[in-house]
Parts: C-alpha cells; structure tokens; sequence
C-alpha cells in the first residue's frame, strides 16, 4: 500500500526518501503550485498522479491522458514521477516530451485523447513547479475538481487499478507547428521581436512565426532553465523593457513576448510602449469585432474598463463580460457563452472558432496580433494602439501574503469597501459607483477611477491592479488608499513592483 502524504517533512533524513511530501497549500484554485523539494518531494508527485488517476475515473472519463514537461531542471524528473503515479492508477499515458501547454491543450485534440497533465511552473521563478489539468476538452480543472483532488491525495484515498501503460509521442511538435503553419503566410511584411526568456517557447515560436513569413528578430530564445536575463513573464515591466529596448534597436514593427510555457503573449509596439495586455485584448476585439459584429468577449476583473465603455467596440454590438481571473476559469466562461474569446490582463488569450479551439496559446495570440496589423496595412502597431481611448493604468502589482492567510485577507478587505458603500462613505476622495466581488473586489468610483484587490491563485501574494481614465494622480491616489487598507493587515508584505513613473 502506497503512503498516505505528509503536509511536511525535514530535508535529509530516511523520512524524506520514503515518505510522498505534499503540502496541502499547493492545490489551487484551478491548477497546482508547489516549491520542489520543501513543499513537495518526488513521491508527492507520484502521490498526485495516483490521485489525479483515481480523480479521472470518479469523473467516469476515460483513463487516458496526455502529459508533457517545460524546461527546468527538474521538470522532466516530476513528470516521470507523475506518470509512475497516473499508470499505478489504470491510465494509458501519451507523453509528448518538453512542450508549452498549449502544445498539450492540442495534443488532446490531436491524438483524441480526453485527459491532460501539463508539468510547468508557468512563469514562477525557479524552484517551483506544478501541474496544470484537466479532463474534458478544451477546458481545465477548477476550484471542485481541484477540491477533491486534493482530498483524494492528502487522505491517501488512491484506487490503484492494473492496466497502466506508457507511450512516448516522437516529434509531437512537429504536429503542432504543422496546424499553426498550414494557413497562408501574412500579406504584410512584419519584422517582429520573438522574446522568450529563454523559456520553452524559444524551443517553438520563433519557428513558427517564420514559417508564416515574420522577420523574426529572436531575443533569449536559447533554452536556459537559470533565466539569466528575466523570468519569463510578459507581465513583468522586466521583461517588458527588454523588449522594448530590443524593438528601438531593431527597427521591429511589433515585440512579442511569450511566457515559461508559451500559454500567454506581451506586445511592445514599433515606438517600443510596453502594452499591458488588457489592452492589446481591447485592440484584438475592435479588429475581431469588426469581422464578427455583435461577439461576446470575457473579461477578467483585472482588466481595463474600455471593454465597457469604448466607442467602437459599442458601435460593433459587443457585450462584455467581466469575470473571475484565472486560466481555468476564462476558459470554461468562454465555452460556456460560446464567446469569441477571452482576454485575461496577465496576457492568457482564449480564441473560439474560427481563431482557436478555446483553450490559451500565446503562439495563437501572436498570430492574432499579426494578423490584426496584416489587417491595418496602412497603420502601425503604434498608431493602433493610439487609437484607444486614453486611461492610466497601473501593472499588476503582487504584495507578498502567505498562501495561509490571503483569502482572509481579501475577505475583510472585501467587506470593509462593502460596508464603506452601504455607509455613502467615500473612498480615493469619491463616491462609490460600483463594488464588483466576483473575484476579491473591485471598486470603481464617481469617476470611472477604480481599483482591485484579490488573492493571487498561484502564488503566496495578493493582487492589486488600478485604472483612471482621467489622470495618473487619480490612478496613483487609487493606489495610495488601497495601499493604505492592505497596509492595516500584518500579514501583507512588500510587492514585487509598484506603479511606474
């Protein structure tokens, strides 16, 4: 009989190599997160797999699954462990080797295979690691699945079944670039930055985009698990300024910016802005929009306010839909609206048909983009992106907050602002318009300034993200009184970046 998990457990010790480590912490909200070796150990991971196997067949899907890794030191070990575990449980395992998520999403359409376990620490920095899952086509799991996944592997409640087996997907990437290539090159002549961090996209995107006619410029594209120059996270200013460094240098027309597992896209147009991607989704659904009038778009609640309220998208009919941040989450809103996509302020893009089949690929967003400015010949990135209506929004900005304590946190947070409303209280010098509590709270003032706070889903941190259309003072006072609630709990620490100049 397999051990049941232990929450902890000392380093170097006999305990250590014969005991799975799990810290309960590390199921989140829609995937999984763990620091390797102090909050999870190679037998917690073969523990998880065994869970996610006897998860699967309660579900009554059919055990079988695709699993692929990212480029880490150790990811190819933990997807290993994971699939001892997922085969001690009954499944047929199809493993497509390195891979971005993405290329795992499509591998469940391809080899026609309902399951999947996506071995990537995403964008965190090194040392971590986790599993992004799920076991009905294009979406992933969310907070009841995970729920209970996590229930199955802390009790030790596995199902071992015989019937196990393993198989190894030669050249599965060459699958996926063949169905992002076999369209027809762009008509435009486009000079781009490919930025990968020296992540798992540098493995693909570049190649891709070739393929499709870019001039593409690669910048960090060697795969190099240390990230010597930045995490790769195109929602990190790092990053950003890199690559709009690269972009002036150049001459590019566009920077694209990919993240450690290809699933999300930042854009610096050809003057070198760094383009929060809440915006480039309002750019993409003016374009979308245009082709396709009266479209759903979903939003995430970090997500700039234009989707609302922009002229053109109400000229095309659209309908906005603002909802919970979070890969899994977007992607079941998007199939369950039928939207056309969904946009996510981290720069997670889903596409419906005819774009995309649902699920998030940066590749498919570059794509998106290009074809957007292949679409707007006579304009540049630049100038489309002027063409938005002007607001003052602010990075997202993550207070450190231990995993055990943030969701308190942004309870009272919450119910502070919701009492300071029923009051007629005003807050960053206004009345309260609205307070939106579909995920933490979002609390927009006479106006239109507003402000968010809420847990992050993947780390031990908070998120605080503000806008204004009407000044950076604004934005910057929404900031200040925000800051100055979080402030009054002892638990919230520094952020990892604050608003810029």
């Amino acid at each position: 009989m397999f051990p049941t998990p232990v929450a902890a457990l000392d380093h170097n010790t006999a305990a250590y190599e014969s005991l799975p480590l799990v810290k309960p912490t590390g199921f989140r909200e829609y995937d999984a997160r763990w620091y390797f070796e102090k909050e999870i150990n190679l037998m917690g991971v073969q523990a998880l797999g065994m869970g996610l196997g006897t998860l699967i067949r309660e579900l009554g899907v059919k055990p079988e699954i695709v699993v692929g890794h990212d480029y880490r030191s150790y990811s190819q070990s933990i997807k290993l462990a994971l699939v001892n575990g997922l085969m001690s449980a009954g499944c047929k395992v199809h493993d497509i080797g390195l891979a971005m998520s993405p290329m795992a999403y499509f591998a469940q359409f391809a080899l026609d295979v309902p399951c999947v376990a996506m071995v990537t620490a995403s964008h965190n920095d090194n040392g971590w690691t986790g599993v992004k899952m799920g076991a009905q086509r294009p979406v992933t799991f969310g907070p009841e699945e995970m729920g209970r996944l996590r229930d199955i592997v802390i009790g030790g409640l596995f199902s071992v079944q015989a019937g196990g087996s393993y198989h190894y997907v030669q050249d599965f990437a060459a699958t996926y670039i063949a169905d992002l290539t076999k369209r027809a090159p762009f008509k435009r002549r486009i000079k781009a930055v490919a930025a990968c961090g020296n992540g798992t996209a540098g493995a693909f995107a570049p190649q891709i985009l070739e393929a499709l006619g870019v001039d593409v410029i690669p910048m960090d594209t060697r795969l190099d698990f240390t990230f010597p120059h930045y995490n790769p996270n195109p929602e990190d200013m790092k990053m950003l300024h890199a690559m709009a460094e690269r972009v002036r240098e150049t001459g590019a027309d566009v920077g694209l910016g990919f993240d450690g597992d290809g699933d999300r896209c930042g854009v610096v147009d050809n003057e070198g802005n760094e383009i929060f991607a809440d915006k480039i989704g309002v750019m993409l659904a003016r374009d979308l929009s245009r082709l396709h009038p009266a479209a759903t778009f979903v939003v995430d609640v970090k997500s700039t306010g234009l989707f609302a309220t922009d002229p053109e998208l109400i000229k095309n009919g659209v309908k906005a839909d603002f909802w919970k941040t979070g890969h899994s989450y977007i992607k079941r809103r998007v199939a369950q609206l039928n939207a056309l996509a969904g946009f996510e302020k981290s720069g997670h893009f889903f596409f419906n048909a005819p774009v995309g089949r649902g699920y998030d690929d940066g590749v498919v967003t570059a794509i998106a983009v290009l074809d957007m400015m292949d679409r707007s010949p006579d304009h540049t990135m630049a100038d489309l992106y002027r063409a938005l209506p002007v607001t003052y929004g602010s990075p997202t900005m993550a207070p450190h907050c231990p995993d055990e304590l943030k969701y308190g946190v942004v309870d009272r947070i919450v119910a502070l602002i919701q009492d300071m409303q029923a009051k007629g209280q005003k807050i960053a010098g206004q009345a309260i318009r609205d307070v939106v509590t579909v995920n933490g709270v979002r609390v927009t003032v006479e106006d239109g300034t507003w402000g968010l706070v809420r847990a992050s889903s993947n780390k031990p941190e908070l998120v605080v993200v503000v806008e204004s259309p009407v000044s950076k003072a604004r934005m910057r006072t929404m900031f200040e009184t925000l800051d100055a609630l979080l402030k009054q709990e002892p638990s919230v620490g520094a952020y990892n970046q604050t608003l810029p100049d």
